[in-house]
């Protein structure tokens, strides 16, 4: 007796998704399956570990690297458990909603085993079945694949635990049939046809960063009167870009805003820390955030609250070079203030009072701007060029540069 072999059954991982090309669907999966789908790239870039690791993995390995770059001594490799500790308190509720990882872009080299019939008549949802075996490459998002492997592989070490790693979903698209050409395109594509953000401008979108947290409660806690009315500054500070432009409503970016908030937490350490993000840890000594906000918040509100008729003339005050300085002066009317000449608002105030704020060379070239042939000011330098000079021209009003500020 003989028993017949199954011949329509297709083993394999099937996924539950919707095409939006003809080689091409969305989905989500379970962090299980998508790590069972694709190996970790650190794993892969283990050549003493490869060496006696499985036919597939090598091949997969093989595959991998006609499309993606090392992780190995890479910044990218660098992120990783930076990476794997954003997705830990995102997943254990630590960012409550603020949280997101990007869906993961996949190459799987060849075609589904199977692709079955609709789920629900015209949605286009389907499932596919991916063959054992198959090679499934993440051409974006491979840093994420590489942190959710870390985080698989020691829960512990990041606090979940492997109860809250089942119940994941994690949303990808999913190429096949494409050339190993095709699919190196589709890296370029993503890595370099986008415009990436300017750092510093991102910092001034993360709601976590302590500098943003008290830019926004400054504009919202001064009051300006502009066009007749009056009105809270965060109606005028541009939240979207890194310059003002002629056209803008606005008369500061919050960027700007956030640059005059780290100087003064930090003084001139604050230069540095202009274009990083600035945690709970990175506050000064003795300082926590309730604190930094007591003084802070009232003492910024009132230098702006005085400059505002030079923020709406669009002067020089609101160049992030300006603001930097500006703020170097106001951290030492802190309380945490470690160095140089301590300052009372008053005395702050005294010292800004005869500051010529407005765009002209004769005040700001050589300061916090370059002149050119006309005279026309470019202040690209930005906060870490320029920021040391105005304020040491604010603080020294009896040297070259002070006199020149004041236009004496």
């Amino acid at each position: 007796m003989t028993i017949a072999m199954p011949t329509a059954t297709v083993e394999g991982i099937q996924l539950t998704v919707t095409a939006f090309r003809p080689d091409a669907v969305i989905g989500t999966m379970g962090l299980p399956t998508l790590l069972q789908l694709v190996p970790s790239p650190k794993a892969e870039e283990d050549k003493r570990a490869l060496k006696y690791a499985s036919g597939s993995l090598r091949r997969h390995a093989e595959v991998r690297a006609l499309v993606q770059r090392m992780l190995k001594s890479t910044q990218k490799g660098r992120n990783v458990a930076a990476y794997a500790s954003y997705i830990a308190s995102g997943v254990s509720g630590g960012h409550g909603a603020a949280w997101s990882t990007p869906p993961i872009t996949l190459w799987l080299d060849g075609r589904p085993g199977a692709v079955g019939d609709e789920l629900v008549e015209g949605s286009g949802i389907c499932r596919i079945t991916v063959l054992p075996g198959s090679p499934v490459v993440a051409i974006d998002g491979e840093t994420q694949v590489t942190a959710w492997h870390e985080l698989y592989d020691a829960p512990e070490r990041f606090g979940v635990t492997f109860e809250q790693l089942s119940r994941v979903r994690v949303p990808f698209e999913l190429y096949f049939g494409l050339s190993v050409q095709d699919a190196r395109q589709i890296f370029y594509d993503r890595n370099v046809e986008g415009v990436p953000v300017a750092k510093n401008l991102a910092m001034s979108m993360d709601q976590r960063d302590i500098g943003t947290q008290i830019a926004h409660r400054i504009a919202e806690t001064v009051k300006v009167e502009h066009d007749g009315k009056v009105v809270p500054l965060t109606k005028l500070v541009q939240n979207r870009k890194r310059q003002l432009t002629k056209t803008d409503s606005e008369v500061v970016t919050l960027s700007a805003l956030r640059v005059l908030v780290i100087t003064a937490l930090h003084g001139r350490a604050g230069l540095n820390l202009s274009s990083s993000t600035v945690h709970d840890v990175d506050l000064p000594d003795r300082v926590d955030i309730e604190q930094a906000e007591r003084e802070l918040v009232p003492l910024l509100s009132q230098l702006i609250a005085g400059l505002f008729p030079h923020f709406a003339a669009r002067d020089a005050v609101s160049a992030p070079a300006v603001l930097a300085g500006i703020g170097i002066a106001a951290h030492q009317a802190t309380s945490w203030a470690g160095t140089g000449t301590r300052l009372s608002s008053e005395e702050l105030v005294r010292l800004l009072e005869p500051v010529r704020f407005e765009r002209e060379a004769r005040y700001w070239d050589g300061v916090a701007a370059s002149a050119n042939s006309a005279g026309t000011l470019n202040f690209g330098g930005g906060a870490k060029d320029s920021g040391g000079r105005v304020a040491d021209a604010i603080l020294g009003p009896d040297t070259d540069h002070g006199r020149r500020i004041r236009g004496w």
